[in-house]
């Protein structure tokens, strides 16, 4: 009973509102004619349409509206949203690791030194023109890493330069 009231309900809207097919348009135009419920029905949802219509005025916002939400919202101080979900602690972890890692290579590259060989004629204790780097920077992968190391070491020297600078101002 419901079910068939909603429909005759939407059915109704629709032939008010003209966006029915015309097909249907003669059908429901006969329904309200000849069966009293219909009728009535009818009869309601087009005072409550003409009153939609006639007395009900949308209100426009006023012209500064988006300007008073702008201030509105900037009144408050919004937090930002990484301090919230990234923990401190698995950042300087994975900078560890990449520090670790740099020194690896770097002892690696050390032990691959022949220190006997190196002249002792030059200022320096082992002579640069007889290293062979190619041992150790022969590979491509190798390249890449260590590139990689020495753009995310110099990133995690800059926060942390600039968290000493926020201290130091007081921000």
């Amino acid at each position: 009973m419901n079910n068939s009231h909603q429909n005759m309900e939407d059915r109704l809207w629709e032939y008010i509102d003209g966006t029915i097919p015309e097909s249907e348009k003669t059908f429901i135009a006969q329904m309200v004619q000849s069966n009293q419920e219909w009728k009535t029905k009818y009869a309601e949802l087009l005072e409550v349409h003409q009153l939609l219509h006639t007395h009900m005025e949308m209100e426009e916002p006023s012209m500064r509206f988006r300007q008073n939400v702008m201030e509105e919202i900037a009144k408050f101080q919004i937090a930002p949203a990484t301090k919230s979900y990234i923990n401190k602690k698995i950042i300087w972890g994975i900078g560890g690791f990449f520090v670790v890692m740099l020194a690896g290579f770097i002892v690696y590259t050390f032990s691959q030194v022949n220190w006997q060989d190196a002249g002792s004629t030059g200022s320096l204790p082992v002579d640069i023109s007889k290293l062979d780097m190619s041992k150790v920077f022969n590979n491509t992968y190798t390249n890449i890493f260590i590139m990689v190391n020495v753009v995310l070491g110099l990133m995690l020297l800059d926060m942390y330069l600039n968290q000493k600078k926020k201290k130091g101002f007081g921000v």
